[in-house]
């Protein structure tokens, strides 16, 4: 899908050169700091589960007590390791209960000691990755054994009622109907928390929270109906917020296949310190690349917030950015989920072309990557036969542009949280569109010169524009003043701050020695 804008070649490469250039300096930045999100989820690669009388995890105890103790500059994975070898303790969830409890103290070992301590804590972190390395074989072994889904785009459908046993029966019946991908939305606020929930959950909030025993379960019912649909079904969570390593390293372990995880939709809306944001995100990246896990990112938030045609460049922008991050954290183009949305105004006149020429622009640009078109929410009425209609649109500018993960809309979007019934409808949408005029894209050819050439065009010129300024100024001051989302978030404030450390002399991650090692 080459050639259909007669997009200018040197001004695509251009766009790329910038983003990189954009780029490298928050790159630079996640390189040289750590989170204690990031010292958990190394915590978690290497054993430690469950949680305290209190419910708290014990892998945030852990952390907590060796931070008092030593700070976080130098990585916990030392300072933990040998603390068990002085505690002759050989199972890190009992050291960290012990931890708990206030009865083991720790300090950075140097020497003999640190080297002893950096063998053990690559071997036990080692463990952990060999972990995801079978789950990833596995699902290998399962789409080969029940095949992927006849047709592109795949079917993207959320469940979401807070029961985790509640959402399996809905993914299950989601799936019969038709489903390629289940995603399980979060509870509300989950991205706040810097701490992830132990157990199966049954009372979430307008969503179901995420956790280990919540993926496992929904992980094997999908199982089940892959088997049954002859198959494979793919599961979604979230991997974004304060969490957004550990949450990452759970689906990984747990073998989910998709990940919502953007570089900057926690920043914008969650209000999440940046610098915390880029260093979490940089290490959630490495374990999904490690995990064959697919991304999608959240470029369409932005038009929920800013006017889809004024702010059109800045989505491309995020996309290219998002692109050059992912491509730097080991990702390929084919797990690249990149986010764009169907929300320009429907009375505006042409709507449909523009929204056409801006999903074609995303396709051209990455033609390689399984773009996520997501669909309209934010001039949904609640007419709910209008809604179905401008689903139907929606639809339709999927497959003409080629679109590789729809995402299903909802007639009933921002009126309720859908039925059953809801789903049902919006899935005979998703189908007669597809079944009438899945190939399309193959004849769908802009007229050369015309009004969705020049628009797509425009676009990427003023994405070229924007991607100059934030090279002067730096994407932490292009954040701060608003340049996304129009939503304004300094580098020096927002939630999660406290918990980031520079790296000091020393420092030890053994897992990000193992899947930089071997990129």
């Amino acid at each position: 899908m080459s050639g259909k804008l007669d997009l200018d070649p040197a001004l695509v490469r251009r766009a790329r050169q910038l983003a990189r250039r954009a780029g490298k300096p928050v790159v630079d930045l996640a390189r040289s700091h750590t989170t204690v999100s990031v010292e958990r989820a190394v915590l978690r690669l290497a054993g430690v589960t469950g949680a305290d009388a209190d419910g708290i995890p014990l892998v945030n105890r852990l952390v907590d007590a060796v931070v008092a103790d030593v700070g976080l500059g130098h990585g916990v994975a030392l300072p933990v390791v040998e603390a068990a070898t002085r505690e002759g303790v050989d199972d890190l969830t009992l050291l960290a209960q012990k931890a708990a409890a206030g009865s083991v103290r720790f300090e950075v070992p140097s020497g003999r000691a640190a080297t002893a301590a950096r063998r053990a804590a690559r071997r036990a972190v080692g463990a952990g990755i060999t972990r995801i390395d079978k789950r990833r074989a596995e699902r290998d072994r399962l789409i080969k054994r029940h095949g992927d889904p006849d047709q592109r785009p795949w079917i993207y459908l959320i469940v979401a009622t807070g029961d985790i046993y509640e959402d399996i029966p809905q993914a299950q019946a989601a799936a019969r109907e038709g489903a390629d991908i289940i995603a399980v939305i979060r509870s509300t606020g989950q991205s706040l928390l810097d701490y992830v929930p132990e157990g199966a959950t049954r009372e979430g909030f307008a969503g179901t929270y995420a956790t280990q025993e919540n993926f496992r379960l929904m992980r094997a019912a999908l199982d089940e109906s892959s088997r049954e649909l002859g198959r494979y079904v793919r599961l979604t969570n979230y991997a974004s917020g304060l969490c957004m390593p550990e949450i990452a390293t759970l689906a990984g372990l747990e073998r989910l296949d998709m990940m919502l995880n953007d570089s900057m939709y926690g920043i914008l809306f969650r209000d999440i310190n940046p610098i915390r944001t880029f260093v979490d995100q940089r290490f959630s990246r490495q374990i999904h690349a490690r995990a064959g896990i697919i991304i999608n990112t959240g470029e369409d938030n932005y038009l929920t917030t800013a006017d889809a045609v004024e702010a059109a460049h800045t989505v491309t922008v995020s996309q290219l950015l998002n692109e050059y991050f992912a491509h730097e954290a080991g990702l390929a183009d084919w797990q690249l989920g990149l986010g764009h949305a169907f929300e320009i105004n429907p009375d505006l006149p042409e709507s449909f072309r523009l929204e056409l020429a801006h999903a074609l622009l995303a396709r051209e640009l990455f033609p390689h990557a399984p773009l996520k078109w997501m669909p309209p929410t934010k001039h949904m009425t609640g007419d709910v036969f209008r809604g179905n209609l401008l689903d139907g649109f929606f639809n339709l500018a999927g497959t003409m542009t080629g679109q590789g993960i729809l995402l299903v809309g909802m007639m009933t979007e921002a009126v309720v949280t859908p039925w059953l019934s809801d789903r049902d409808i919006a899935l005979q949408n998703v189908r007669y569109v597809l079944n009438a005029a899945g190939g399309l894209h193959e004849d769908f050819v802009p007229a050369p010169g015309g009004f969705i050439q020049r628009r797509a065009n425009h676009v990427l010129g003023e994405a070229v524009d924007l991607l100059e300024r934030i090279v002067d100024d730096t994407l932490l001051n292009a954040i701060a003043d608003g340049t996304f989302g129009i939503t304004k978030r300094p580098a020096d404030r927002g939630k999660g701050l406290d918990g980031v450390a520079r790296h000091e002399a020393g420092y030890y991650n053994p897992a990000t020695e193992i899947l930089e090692g071997e990129q």
